[in-house]
């Protein structure tokens, strides 16, 4: 199987499958999880003007599973989910989305539709909007913005606004303009409004960098109850709230894993301790 490209830019745009001649977008209904997995990262290598960003990088997450990141600043972190977001192309390894999609084949876009979300660590919201016209431009299937809000809300988006906002614990705050926000506010309005594109997997990188003690607290509970009905993925230094909602944590050093296995394990791992958490 092989995706659909234009010959004259060689953009890639996202299709896949040519058994009977007919090329097919490729979409979330196609995802196979059945093996327990949702994600499949096998000897991924990616380089950048001779230097080594990703090393034969090996790593699976299981369906509704949280996994925490951790390890110093140029392990790969942000490489490795560059490559699953679709923004960088590994130069060799496989990463496929359940059993059967292949990422290293779909562009960007593409990805994003299939259920794959990716949060930054600055916080990108419309701020000159509310909190609610933030979440209702996410939920429209129209993603140009001034077309979103002209649209009516059918009663079933109005309810799902409704328990989005009680989620992410802005419900008060439904009318005030983003950019008024507290920035561990902003934080959760943009997981918001990445869950109201019901993402299966959620990338989310250090969302608790600059939060007071109260938001980060808020954060971990936030995403302890998404956990199950979504997979995750957490980029994080911080490692009290490590603990407080990881069950796995892998460590990734100079491009690969260096260790797995519980924040208590991995925190004992005498290479772990001299790589990144030092004596």
């Amino acid at each position: 199987m092989s995706p659909r490209t234009d010959a004259a830019t060689g953009e890639d745009f996202g299709w896949e499958g040519e058994a009977t001649g007919l090329a097919r977008p490729v979409d979330a209904s196609q995802l196979d999880t059945r093996h327990g997995d949702i994600l499949y990262l096998d000897d991924i290598t990616v380089s950048f003007d001779g230097f080594r960003a990703l090393n034969k990088l090996t790593l699976d997450i299981a369906v509704g599973e949280l996994r925490c990141i951790i390890g110093p600043n140029g392990a790969g972190k942000t490489t490795m989910m560059d490559v699953i977001t679709g923004k960088t192309r590994p130069d060799a390894g496989t990463a496929f989305f359940g059993q059967t999609i292949d990422l290293t084949r779909l562009n960007e876009p593409t990805i994003a539709q299939i259920g794959i979300g990716r949060k930054f660590q600055k916080p990108t919201v419309f701020e000159a909007m509310t909190v609610a016209e933030n979440l209702e431009i996410a939920l429209k299937t129209d993603k140009s913005v001034w077309a979103s809000l002209r649209a009516r809300l059918t009663g079933q988006q109005r309810d799902r606004i409704d328990e989005l906002l009680g989620l992410i614990r802005l419900g008060e705050q439904r009318q005030r303009e983003a950019g008024l926000l507290s920035h561990g506010q902003k934080q959760w309005l943009e997981i918001g409004m990445l869950l109201a594109q019901e993402p299966k997997l959620l990338l989310l990188d250090e969302p608790v960098a600059g939060m007071t003690d109260a938001e980060t607290e808020k954060t971990a509970e936030l995403l302890l109850t998404l956990k199950g009905k979504h997979s995750l993925m957490v980029v994080e230094h911080d490692m009290a709230f490590v603990g407080a909602i990881a069950e796995k944590v892998t460590v990734l050093a100079e491009g690969s894993v260096l260790a797995e296995g519980s924040l208590a394990q991995v925190q004992a791992d005498e290479r772990v301790i001299e790589v990144y958490l030092g004596r």
